[in-house]
């Protein structure tokens, strides 16, 4: 305890405290952009799934082994599996890339069951219903589907992305400076593992409470949203 006390004014200098803000930053860029990428390819994905015809059946059959192979590899194996990948043609590719990279098809593979899910939770007949005015499959999906789904998607997606914030760590492992390596430098800087590591798990829920707050916010608003669309149609009927 006297060591951790002797080091807390060199620990938090401006210095280390730029350092882990900046780590923060790429932490929370990470989860961003890899999984907002990966939420749009599982779109895809889906649709894929969901193509009718005998003529889509290697489409759907490439969307259900994708789906399935993933979420069935760790994320660190596919992080390095990407890392191998890409510097096979190109060796000087940056980790920051690949790290993306890797998140954005592990959260591709997750979020297109939940996105599945929500497609499937609108009622049939109001797809038969669609087909029956001659909506095309695209007009279906913007105009029917997608609206009624969006409220069963987004909780749960939003949820995934807080959730992956912790498992951005693992990126550390080849080297991309998020919060965990520089708790590693710090650390081999000589710093107390109780000091350093006990910041960056400060960091990390500083970072994930208020958008896992946000989630529950966003649950129980599309929920009561939901449950006022029966009582509007009760009421004009």
């Amino acid at each position: 305890m006297d060591r951790i006390i002797q080091q807390l004014p060199r620990f938090f200098s401006p210095g280390n405290i730029s350092l882990l803000l900046d780590a923060a930053g790429t932490t929370l860029a990470l989860t961003v952009i890899g999984c907002v990428s990966g939420f749009l390819l599982a779109f895809l994905i889906v649709f894929l799934r969901q193509t009718p015809g005998i003529w889509a059946l290697p489409l759907r059959l490439l969307g259900i082994a994708y789906v399935e192979v993933f979420r069935r590899i760790p994320f660190l194996v596919v992080t390095y599996l990407v890392l191998f990948f890409i510097q096979t043609f190109q060796s000087d590719a940056s980790l920051f890339t690949i790290a993306v990279v890797a998140i954005c098809i592990y959260a591709t593979a997750y979020t297109a069951e939940i996105i599945r899910g929500g497609f499937e939770s609108v009622a049939r007949q109001q797809i038969e219903a669609a087909t029956a005015m001659n909506f095309t499959r695209w007009q279906t999906l913007r105009g029917v589907i997608i609206p009624q789904s969006w409220p069963v998607i987004l909780p749960p997606a939003v949820a995934f992305a807080v959730g992956f914030i912790k498992d951005t760590a693992l990126v550390s492992q080849v080297g991309v400076f998020e919060l965990t390596f520089r708790g590693k430098e710090l650390n081999n800087g000589g710093f107390s593992g109780i000091l350093v590591f006990g910041t960056i798990a400060l960091i990390y829920f500083g970072i994930s409470y208020p958008l896992s707050r946000f989630g529950r916010w966003l649950e129980s608003r599309l929920a009561s949203s939901r449950s006022e669309k029966p009582r509007k149609r009760l009421r004009t009927s």
